[in-house]
Order: C-alpha cells, then sequence, then structure tokens
C-alpha cells in the first residue's frame, strides 16, 4: 500500500478540495478562513507542494490555477487510519476500537451499523477460507 501521509494543513487543504471538488487557492484560503487564517502565499506553497507529491492537480483557467485532489478521500483516510492503528496500537484493531468506542459518543444507530459492518467482514472473511 502506497503511504499518503498527511501533515495537519496539508489534510485540510484536501478536505476543502474533497468537498468542493475543485478550488482556486483564494478559495481554498477563503474555506479555511474562519479558524485557521492562512496568507494567500501559504495556501499556494501548499499547494504546489501538494501537486508536486502527486496528492493533488491543477488546470489553467484564464491566468488562475484550479486544484483538484488527485487522490479519492477514502485511500488517504485509509492509510492514515493504518498508520494511526500502527504507531499507537501496534497495528491491534481491537484495541484501536476500543479506544474509539470509550472515547467518543457513540448512539445506538452507530453501534447497529459497526455490527452491520463486522458481520460483513465476517462474511467476506468465511467466503475467503
Amino acid at each position: 500500500m502506497s503511504k499518503h501521509r498527511l501533515a495537519d494543513l496539508q489534510l485540510a487543504i484536501m478536505q476543502v478540495l474533497w468537498n468542493k471538488g475543485e478550488a482556486t487557492v483564494g478559495d481554498v484560503q477563503k474555506a479555511l478562513e474562519p479558524g485557521r487564517p492562512l496568507a494567500y502565499t501559504t495556501v499556494g506553497t501548499m499547494l504546489a507542494k501538494l501537486e508536486a507529491s502527486g496528492h493533488v492537480t491543477h488546470r489553467v483557467e484564464g491566468r488562475v490555477n484550479v486544484y483538484s485532489a488527485n487522490l479519492p478521500r477514502e485511500m488517504v483516510s485509509r492509510t492514515m487510519i493504518s498508520d494511526l492503528a500502527q504507531r499507537l496500537c501496534a497495528g491491534d484493531i481491537t484495541q484501536l476500537v476500543c479506544h474509539l468506542l470509550d472515547e467518543c459518543d457513540v448512539s445506538r444507530e452507530e453501534l447497529t451499523a459497526l455490527k452491520k459492518l463486522i458481520r460483513q467482514k465476517e462474511q467476506e472473511l468465511n467466503h475467503d477460507k
């Protein structure tokens, strides 16, 4: 599995692109604005770095670069969660899930959905035998 680890600001920028589909530097800056005031040049530099690493691509529209995510959200999430499980819990998924259940407010609906996902995974594993 290729690694797509993102720092906090990189992840925030990618989330803007995933949510909007595509955005200019100004669009990204504005979307991050209330909680994270950044200079236009900082956002532009981060987008250029994300593009250099293959996470982002751009097209030119007039005199403006329009950026879009080059990787699906699920791929980045999967990699980062796997990395987190490995670093914090030595790869022990049970321990990771226990921590999440203990620290997060989980509704009955979410627990039902989790149980369904576990049953589906069990069926997949049984088919692989």
